[in-house]
């Protein structure tokens, strides 16, 4: 469910600022939406299709559930903005996969619901929903929209890339060295959220907490929504605060299971003890907050091209590369195609520009 912030459909790509896109598209909503009258309770149109308060609403407590310290009005309005912007992304896609006739089906629905069940017990769930401010029937509704975006991803996107021999080769052979393991070494990659200003940290949302609360309240949101599904690699590109991983989808490379004996032993227990695909709870460090994942546990050793595991290494490095580019691309074709009306957008400049 691209647009539900719960989990935002795939964390939609974004190629500026907030402050500037927002910007634009008050600008042209106010040039398109000239003479009309606000429908109660709507927050933007797209293609005519309405997003309503509410829902931002709802997703907002989801993702904020404590007003933080010190926070104004101006910083809550800002975050509403955002999951406005993720909610009108996700459900231009959505329209997308009805016209390609990609809807998931109940079944397709039923399973997903089921495997997001699993870790809990029926009154936990129970909790769960209520602390996400939803129903069940709502949270059916979100599954549905969250699952036809990926199938119309699969078709527009995934299926059509093709990773050749040669890609495979000149990939190994550029970076020969890190296949080479001298010790056991653990793949990772990381989430990072710092509380000190930084003008150097870039990521798609171009977002940066300023502060400890700010930071603590983004990490908890950051989890939220890899507990309801949400891509690693994704929210990693949109949010993450680090430099170098951040790019990458916050892969951290292979890191040497001796480099963690200069993190705390708890960490290093942590680490070890988790398996291939799972993801830590959140990790405080001198830094601020961190969530780790585990992406595979390698024994020592030069790996050959030959190996089976290199190959899918990297073919799987080369398609993920290749899909957040066209993913990226495919979410700025489709907001050119579609009618968008932001109202919430246009209120609030018009408020501000009256003060």
């Amino acid at each position: 469910m691209e647009s539900f912030r719960l989990k935002s459909l795939t964390g939609s790509p974004a190629s500026m600022s907030v402050p500037v896109a927002c910007l634009l598209v008050c600008c042209v909503s106010l040039l398109s939406s000239c003479g009309r009258s606000v429908p109660p309770g709507v927050a933007a149109t797209v293609n005519g299709r309405p997003i309503y308060y509410s829902e931002i609403d709802s997703t907002y407590k989801s993702q904020f559930p404590a007003q933080g310290e010190g926070e104004n009005e101006d910083q809550v309005e800002l975050r509403r903005i955002e999951i406005l912007g993720s909610l009108i992304d996700a459900e231009i896609m959505f329209q997308r996969a009805e016209k390609a006739s990609l809807v998931a089906t109940d079944d397709q629905v039923q399973a997903r619901l089921t495997e997001m069940k699993t870790p809990y017990t029926t009154e936990e769930f129970d909790k769960q929903l209520k602390d996400w401010a939803l129903t069940l029937d709502k949270l059916k509704e979100h599954i549905r929209k969250e699952e036809s975006v990926k199938k119309l991803f699969v078709k527009e996107i995934s299926s059509k890339i093709n990773i050749s021999e040669a890609d495979v080769t000149a990939f190994y052979n550029a970076n020969r060295a890190s296949f080479n393991l001298p010790e056991p070494q653990v793949h990772m990659a990381q989430i990072l959220v710092t509380s000190t200003p930084d003008a150097n940290v870039r990521n798609l949302k171009n977002d940066k907490a300023k502060n400890a609360n700010e930071a603590l309240l983004k990490i908890r949101m950051l989890e939220t929504r890899l507990k309801q599904g949400e891509d690693f690699a994704m929210i990693a590109q949109n949010y993450s605060e680090d430099p170098q991983s951040t790019p990458n989808g916050g892969d951290l490379g292979f890191i040497a299971v001796s480099a963690l004996d200069k993190s705390s032993p708890e960490l290093k227990k942590l680490v070890l003890g988790m398996h291939p695909g799972s993801i830590s709870q959140i990790i405080p460090s001198q830094d601020g907050y961190r969530i780790l994942k585990v992406i595979s546990n390698e024994p020592s050793g030069q790996r050959e091209l030959g190996d089976p595991r290199v190959q899918q290494t990297i073919r799987e490095t080369l398609l993920s590369r290749k899909d957040q580019l066209l993913k990226s691309a495919y979410y700025g074709i489709a907001r050119n195609e579609a009618k968008v009306v932001d109202y919430m957008a246009i209120s609030i400049f018009s408020g501000e520009q009256k003060k």
